[in-house]
Parts: structure tokens; sequence; C-alpha cells
């Protein structure tokens, strides 16, 4: 087959390679979301998909190798490698989830393997190689050993070709070591689980013998690292040693403190920040190194016990007075010792004997490593064995012995002195051996004053943890004598916190209090044990500007405020715990990842419903709480729009409760927040407008009812802001035109936004919303005729006119409003009665009383104009009034007529003197009209039929007089 063919052949196989991967990937990514709720079957279902993409992956891989790669298919698969592993991030690490993490990480590899440039940058080599061993070490864990050592195989290449990669700049030399060292660890573990020591081995010394490469690692990748080592070295450990018994294979101790020695090659040089788990690894290493060169100690000949001296008749002709500093002489009192041991003689007489070997000693190596060993030997008699390191401690000091010696001592004195009885003398003792060094001007070096501290640490814990409060104050105070200066400021601050912590536990807070005061270094820590005694103090301020003061400390460590939180939440302070909450919620950068993006969400409820409870207890303080809550409910809308639309499945559920909650609580504020009435309005602007964003983030249907919870928050805030208004003009207050205007514009805004929701509500529902509407005419008319906006109130009657379902209690309330203004223009005025009038006659809803004056009201405005025209149309009115009442005339209540009786006189004497002057103008025929008028009045006023018949004869003689003339 040709070369060209072949090509062909080539780009066919690798399209049909994709092809392949695309349609499994496409069954699983469904699937991929319901794994947690699904079960393992599916998830098995789910793990194979992912295997086979892998491999189809690895064929991909291959084939480009030998025909040379596609670029473009090479972009996609790497894409969506990259998606891959990112999913494996949102599944958590546990039993359950491990494989399908393994399944998502192998394919993500291998995905992204074949998406691989033949000449790959650094940057991707990093990458790569960085993926590739996180790969191989989830794998390694599941035991899936042939697709860990295929993944590590492929790191293994990746590796070579990163140090073979140019860096003259040295930009990525951090990078570098970094990955490097992740593959490196976990070559060694896939080894170590596969039983293959020497390579384990191997890979560890590759990592722990490159000085420089360690020096560029991270503090946080140096401990994941050491604990690796430890945990192999451990591993060991329990095999030579289980139960406190030796083991068959107790020999290999050995072996175990070369792996706990590298883990503290590693983690040695790092300095002891408050991090309490670098503090805690660093205690762990040093255990099992304890325990580790115990066990070795037990095959080493040099701790073998020393012979028995049991000549007696030798002991007897000593002299053990006379000072003899030979050997010889020295090792008759090492029998003499013996023979004093063997008798059980009293303490005085074996502490003489001690006595007179240390008055003769060297301070050698050698004699100290003896005297040490038999006085460790000597444990239960601790008053015995102190006063003899003490006394060796004197006499290194007065025959200026190496720094060494007094250190070895002191380590001595210190672990002796924390197995006696009597605690009081214990402190004595070691108060006045740390006073006589320092007298001596010996500065001990930082490992042994290191050590000597973290003996120190250690007792105080246990008497600590063995709610000894006073015992353990006592040796945390210890750790503050000016021997252990060198360390620093920092270890001092360090012991008389944990003091404070003992006297917090005895309730002494005035001494937790001075004892904080003395730490020289003020950090994050510092101030969070003052937060601890404000708090078991009850005092909640002082412990809320702890709280502040410890977030802007240098050292700040978040973990501080969560346990902040839990404490402030046991001690049932709301307000602190509030303060707590808001804290962790600025330490939080949410934009960075997903996780993060939860926890903020999750910080933002947390706060709203602490509030909401602080704003229900008797005497809150509620314009700073209803601020703070206010506030949130904002900081959640922020922080939803900002979240990436394929995050956002993650904060639907939680936007849904932010509306309802905020829906409710400006509810509950309108009867319970007084003298706040722009916060409630704002309480259902933010309700609003996270309902709106609700609805316009989540994938499914919402229901019709859904909106009219948007209309009515909406009604409710501006007919807030409307009342507030209100309330200022009712007492003669100044409201400027801007803010008139504003809520102008809001009216308008709030009608347009529920006249389009009209449509999208429930049926029955809409005469609700349309009531709203009614409301909104009259607020506008309001807000328009303070302004001065005649046309605008004209406009808003007319569109009030053509609204079928226009209620007549809006245009009774326009009506009024305009009657109240005393700057309303005539013709405003009278199309607002119009409309009333027009409005009553169609729906026949308004009353006799309000329908009669309202009557007279317009009439009258009619009359006064004095055109013809007006005439006409005020004569129309009085007509339908003498319809309204041949209908409704004789209805009565209370012994009264609904139509009121002067409301009819004034009808009738309006009607006769309207005629009258009609015929002055020599309007004869509607001056016949309105005495016609008149006269079917009377029949509805007291003493009707007289009266018509005297308008009849005063209209007939008028008549005659007018036609004469």
């Amino acid at each position: 087959m040709s070369t060209p063919r072949k090509q062909r052949q080539a780009t066919t196989n690798l399209q049909k390679l994709y092809d392949q991967i695309q349609e499994i990937s496409i069954k699983i990514k469904p699937k991929l979301k319901d794994i947690p709720s699904s079960s393992s079957i599916d998830a098995a279902s789910v793990v194979k998909d992912l295997h086979q993409i892998a491999s189809l992956a690895k064929s991909f891989s291959d084939q480009c190798l030998r025909w040379g790669n596609d670029a473009h298919l090479a972009d996609l698969l790497d894409q969506q490698g990259v998606n891959l592993w990112n999913a494996s991030g949102l599944f958590r690490q546990d039993s359950d989830s491990r494989v399908i993490v393994a399944a998502l990480r192998l394919a993500g590899f291998r995905l992204m393997e074949a998406g691989l440039e033949a000449e790959p940058s650094i940057q991707a080599l990093l990458h790569m190689l960085q993926v590739a061993s996180k790969t191989g070490s989830a794998l390694s864990e599941l035991g899936n050993s042939e697709s860990a050592a295929s993944v590590l195989t492929c790191a293994a290449k990746f590796e070579e070709a990163l140090r073979n990669h140019s860096d003259p700049d040295r930009t990525h030399e951090h990078s570098k070591a970094r990955v490097t060292t992740l593959y490196f660890s976990s070559r060694m573990e896939a080894a170590w689980r596969e039983k293959n020591e020497g390579l384990a081995m191997f890979m560890a010394d590759k990592i722990t013998d490159n000085d420089k490469q360690l020096a560029l690692l991270s503090t946080r990748d140096r401990e994941l690292l050491a604990s690796k080592l430890l945990d192999i070295g451990k591993s060991i450990l329990r095999t030579c040693h289980q139960g406190g018994k030796l083991m068959a294979d107790g020999n290999r101790a050995p072996d175990a403190l070369r792996w706990m020695q590298k883990a503290f090659q590693v983690i040695e040089p790092l300095e002891c920040t408050p991090n309490s788990e670098l503090a805690e690894l660093k205690r762990a290493v040093l255990r099992s190194l304890a325990r580790g060169y115990f066990l070795a100690s037990s095959h080493d000949p040099e701790n073998l016990t020393r012979a028995e001296v049991a000549l007696e008749e030798i002991i007897s002709t000593i002299d053990p007075s006379v000072d003899h500093t030979s050997s010889e002489y020295q090792q008759l009192r090492w029998m003499k010792l013996a023979v004093v041991k063997r008798q059980k003689a009293g303490n005085s007489e074996l502490l003489h004997a001690l006595e007179s070997i240390i008055d003769n000693m060297t301070f050698s190596e050698g004699d100290l490593s003896d005297i040490l060993l038999e006085l460790r030997s000597l444990t239960p008699q601790y008053g015995v064995v102190t006063s003899a390191i003490k006394r060796c401690l004197l006499r290194a000091l007065d025959t200026s012995a190496n720094v060494a010696s007094i250190e070895k001592l002191l380590v001595s004195l210190l672990f002796h002195c924390s197995k006696g009885d009597d605690h009081g003398k214990a402190m004595k003792e070691l108060e006045e051996s740390f006073q006589e060094v320092v007298k001596s001007d010996v500065e001990l070096s930082k490992a042994a004053a290191s050590a000597c501290l973290t003996l120190i640490w250690q007792y105080g814990d246990r008497h600590y943890h063995a709610s000894r409060w006073p015992e353990a104050a006592d040796w945390f105070i210890c750790g503050t004598h000016a021997v252990f200066s060198g360390l620093g400021p920092s270890c001092t601050s360090k012991c008389l916190r944990k003091a404070a912590l003992c006297y917090i536990q005895q309730k002494e807070y005035a001494k937790a209090a001075f004892a904080v005061k003395r730490c020289p270094v003020n950090g994050a820590t510092t101030r969070y044990v003052v937060f601890l005694i404000a708090v078991h103090q009850g005092l909640e301020d002082e412990a809320t500007r702890a709280v502040r003061e410890m977030v802007e400390a240098t050292d700040f460590d978040r973990r501080m405020l969560l346990l902040a939180c839990r404490l402030a939440h046991d001690s049932d302070m709301k307000s602190l715990l509030l303060s707590v909450l808001m804290a962790l919620l600025d330490t939080l950068n949410f934009r960075i990842d997903v996780e993060n993006l939860t926890e903020a969400m999750t910080l933002i409820r947390c706060i709203i419903r602490l509030t909401l409870k602080l704003l229900g207890q008797p005497g809150a303080n509620i314009p700073p709480l209803v601020k703070t809550l206010l506030n949130y409910f904002k900081n959640a809308k922020i922080l939803v729009e900002n979240v990436a639309c394929e995050n956002f499945a993650l904060v639907i559920r939680d936007l849904s409760w932010l509306w309802r909650t905020a829906y409710n609580c400006a509810i509950d504020g309108c009867s319970n927040w007084d003298n706040h009435g722009e916060e409630v309005s704002n309480a259902f602007d933010i309700a609003r407008q996270l309902l709106e964003l609700y609805i316009a983030k989540t994938l499914t249907e919402v229901e019709p009812s859904t909106y009219v919870y948007i209309a009515n928050a909406s009604f409710a805030a501006t007919s807030g802001r409307v009342i507030i208004v209100r309330e200022r003009l009712s007492g003669a207050e100044a409201v400027e035109p801007e803010v008139l205007r504003s809520l102008s514009a809001e009216i308008k805004s709030c009608a347009g936004r529920i006249a389009g929701l009209l449509d999208k509500v429930p049926p029955a529902d809409r005469s609700h919303l349309q009531s709203f509407l009614h409301f909104l005419r009259v607020f506008h008319v309001e807000s328009a005729s303070h302004l001065g906006g005649w046309p605008s109130v004209l406009e808003t009657i007319e569109e009030a006119a053509r609204d079928h379902h226009q209620s007549l209690v809006t245009y009774e309330a326009i009506g009024d409003v305009l009657w109240e203004n005393k700057n309303c223009p005539i013709n405003v005025l009278y199309a607002a009665l119009e409309a009333i009038l027009h409005a009553c006659l169609a729906h026949t809803q308004l009353s006799l009383d309000k329908f009669s004056r309202w009557l007279r009201s317009i009439c009258s405005i009619l009359l006064a104009k004095g055109s013809g025209a007006d005439r006409s149309k005020a004569i129309q009115y009085f007509e339908q009034a003498n319809a309204v009442l041949e209908e409704h005339g004789d209805l009565v209540e209370n012994g009264n007529f609904l139509y009121p009786t002067d409301e009819r006189l004034w009808l009738l004497s309006t009607a006769y003197n309207t005629g009258v002057e009609c015929l002055h103008a020599s309007l004869v025929d509607e001056a016949r009209r309105w005495f016609e008028c008149a006269t079917v009045i009377c029949r509805f006023v007291p003493n009707g039929k007289a009266r018509a018949e005297k308008i009849s004869e005063t209209y007939t003689d008028l008549l005659a007089h007018y036609t004469r003339s």
C-alpha cells in the first residue's frame, strides 16, 4: 500500500477512534450526574465505559505516533480529557467514589495524552507529568497494578523529557521540582504496595538525596511527602512491634528507622508555624523515631547491661572518702553502686553512691552516657534520680563542660521530673537548674532548646488531657524561662497561650488574661486565645473585637474562624456567631473554585438565618440587623449573577431558598420593622430580583403562580415608598422634586412590569394583578399632581377609562386626590369627575350618597362655564339623576334616604334657577327642559306636589311675560 494511501487510512482510523470515544462520552455524560443516587451496577457500567475510553485514547495515541497527529481531533480529545479530569474533582474521596475517580482520571489522562503535541512545551510536560503521577497513584491505591504501571511508565517518559527540556531562565524550576517529586513519590508508593521495597527505597533516595530539589518544594508539598515516608516506616515498625512485644522480624527496626529518618530530613528544616497540621506531623515523626530507636537499641551491644560486681571484700577495702579520679577507682565506685542497689539500701545511701560517681566524672561522652543510663534504670526512685541529675548539671557548669553535655542533662532532668509524684518539688528543681544555666552564660543550641521545649509541651499536654489544669499550666510557664530565649519570642508566646488555656479550664480568667498579655508576639493565635477568654466570660463585644483583630493579623489561619464559629454556636452567642460567619465569608475567594462557591452560598444562608433569629429576639437592635440582612441578600444576588453557566446547577436550590426567605422576611418586616419602611420596600425589591433571577436561570418550567409573587413583591415595594412620601407630605415635610420624580418613574416601571405578567399568571389571579394596576394609577396621579404634571394625570385618567376592568374605587380615589389639590386645573378635575360618573353609571356600584355628591360637583363645574354645550351636558346628568331617583329614590337606611335629601333639593333648586336664567336669555326650549326636569325632581322631595304646581305656574307666567316682551 502506497504511503499516501496509508496516510488516508490512518486518518480514517483516527476519525473512527474519535467517533467511538465521542459515542461513549455522550452515553456516560448523563450517568455521571446521577451516580451518587444510582445503583452500584450503574456505577460499574460507567467505570467500564471510562476504561474503554482510556483504551481507545491509548490506541489513538499509538496511531498518532506511527502516522502523525490530527491537530483538530487532538485538540478536541485534549479538551474532553480536561473535562473528565475536572469532573473527578466533583466526587468525594470516599470508598464508594474512589473507583469512579480513578476511572475518570485514567480516561482524562489518556485523552490528554492523545491530544499532546509531538513536541510539547515545558508547561505541557509539567501538566502531563502531574496528571500521570496522580492517575497512577489513584490506580495503585485501588490495587490496579497493571494500569498503574502502564500510566507510571508514561510518566517516566514525561519526566525524562522534562529533565532534558531546556529552562535557561529557571522560570519553571519550582514547578519542575514539585511535579518531579510527585512522580517519584507516586512510583515509591506504587512499588511499596507491590512489595517491591528495593524500588520504593530507590525512589525515596531519588527524592531525599536531591537537597536542591527539596529546597524548592513548598511547605505543603514537604508535609505530604514526609507523611508518605512516615507511613511506610510505621508500617515496617508495626511488623516488628505489636502489642508492646518484639516480633520475630524485629531486626527490621533499622529499616523502619531509615524511612522515618528520611521523613524527618524532609520536614526538619520547616519552621514550626501556627499550622497545627505541621506541628502534629513533626510530633508524629519524632514519636515514631523515638519508638524506632528504642526497638533498634535492643540489638546494639553498647546498650547491654553491665556485669555485676560481687566481691564484698574488695568493696569493704575501698575508702569512700578518698577522691580517686583514675578510671580504676571510678570503676570501683560503679561497683559500689551495684552493691548498694543489690542490697536495696535506702535513698540516702543510693544518692551518696551516685554523687560519688558524679563528683569524679570527667564528663566525657562515655561517662555521661553511662551515668544517664544508670539513672534511667532507677526511674521508679524519682527523688534520687532528679537530685542526682541536678548535681550532675551543677558540676558540669562548674567544670565548664561542653554545652552538649549540659543539654543532655537538661533533657534528662526534664524527663525524670515529669515522672515524679511531687509536682511542686519538680517545678522547683527545674526552675533552679534553668537559673543556674542562665547564670553561667551557657547558650543552648536551637536543637537542644527545641527538644527541651518539645518535652515540656508534651508533659503539659499530658496533664492537660488528664484534666490536671494547674500542673499543666506550671509546665507551660516553665517553657517561658530565659534559658529558651534563643528560640525566639514565638515559642514563649506559644507557652503562654497554652498556659492561658489551662487557666481557662480552671476558670481563672484573670490569670489567663495576664498570661496572654505577656505574649511578645500578638498574632492571630494569641488573639484567638483572647477570644476564648472573652467567650468563657460571656463578654460578647470583646470576643467580637478579638475576632476582627485575629482576621487582620498577618499569621491568620482561616481554620481559627471555623473553631471560633463552633465555639460561638455552642455558647449560644448569636451576635458573635454572626460576626464570625461574616468574617468567614470575607476570607473566602469564591470565584476561584466550585467548592468555595458552594461554601460561600452556605455561609450566606447561615448569616441570613442567624440575622433573622436575632431580629426575632425581644429588644433586638433592628437598624444594623436589617442593614446586615439586606446587604447579604444583595451579596447573594451578586454571587449568583457571577456564577458560570456550567456551575449554576450548584446554586439553583439556594437561589430558590433565597427569594422565598427574602419575600417572607419583607412580609414580616411590614409588621415588625417599625419606622423602617424604606428597608421593607428594599426587601421586597430584593425578593423580586432574586425570583426573576431564579426564573431566568432555572432549567425547569416554573409554575404560573410563581409570577404572582413577582407582582406582589413589586407592588409592595412601590406602595411602601408611596406611603413613605405620603407621611412626609402629611407632616408638612418638604419632599424634593427629585424624590417625587423617582417615585413616579418607579410607579410606571412597576405598572409596566405587572402588566407584562397578566398573560403569565393563572386566570384566577389576573383580577388580583388588575387591582394592583388600579392602585398604581392612583399612586401615579398622586405623585404627578404633586409635581404639577397635569398632562400625565389626564393620560392616566384616559388610560383608566379605556380599561374595562377598572375599579370604581380607583376613580373615587383619583377624584379625592385631585379634589384636595388646590392647584388642580378645572379641566383635569372635570375629566376625573366625568370618568367617575361614567364608571358609576356603567357599573352601578357606587353608593347613592357618593354618586349624588360627585354629580353635584361636575354639574357645578359645567354650569359655571355657562356655555350652551356645557348646560346641555349638565341637563343630561340631571336627567340621569332623575333615572337613579326613579329606581333607588325610595331606599332608606337608619331612617334616612340613601340619596340625601339636601342633594335632591340642590337638584331641584339648580334645575329651576337654570330654567329661569334660560328664559331671561330667551332660550325657551332649553328653559322648558330645565323646568320639566325640576318638575320630575319634585316627585322625590318633601311637599313635592305643591312644589311642582308652583314651578308649573311660575314657568307659565314667566313664559307669557317673556313672550309679550
